[in-house]
């Protein structure tokens, strides 16, 4: 996704009256180059939806946008997007939902080596046994290395429980792993 494809939503309406006039095109732009290949591949294996990633996607940079200027930091604005973002992600699990993961394509997978993308698809089967929030909790830790405060930042819960949570996660994919001949972590 471009970013002159987020930009028009928010340049109309209410949002456009709350976005940060500081914030000019070049800025945002040069942020979303930097933020949006990460950003787009921590929804995608979340989420297991490569469209519902690009929605979620767009919709985090137009909230973003509407509310924090660049001035406070790269780290910070990426933290508050990554929250931004798992919100969002939270929101659409609380919603009915008519499709499983296990019937989501595939074709979100980004192109890599042989020997990455084979290492990738033995793990999705163990990622799809998964809860949603124990994959995003392992994608924040492992995929983006954020520390355990950083993620509670992120998703709102506490340090302590992201430890707890992440021990469980770990756990939970070592079985599966297992279980699928795949080993350990």
């Amino acid at each position: 996704m471009n970013w002159e494809n987020v930009i028009p939503g928010i340049m109309s309406g209410a949002a456009a009256q709350t976005a940060d006039p500081a914030m000019d095109s070049d800025q945002f732009a040069a942020f979303y180059e930097r933020s949006s290949r990460q950003l787009w591949a921590y929804l995608a294996r979340t989420s297991g939806d490569a469209a519902l990633a690009d929605d979620l996607m767009q919709e985090s940079y137009v909230r973003f946008l509407c509310v924090r200027p660049l001035a406070e930091g790269e780290i910070a604005s990426r933290k508050y997007l990554f929250r931004i973002a798992s919100n969002l992600l939270r929101d659409h699990w609380r919603r009915p939902r008519s499709l499983s993961i296990e019937d989501a394509p595939m074709e979100w997978l980004a192109q890599d080596t042989s020997a990455q993308m084979e290492s990738r698809l033995s793990l999705e089967p163990a990622m799809a046994t998964l809860r949603p929030r124990d994959r995003q909790l392992l994608w924040l830790a492992h995929a983006e290395n954020y520390s355990h405060r950083e993620i509670a930042e992120i998703t709102g819960l506490g340090v302590t429980s992201i430890r707890l949570l992440l021990f469980r996660a770990r756990r939970q994919m070592a079985q599966a792993l297992e279980k699928n001949g795949r080993g350990t972590l």
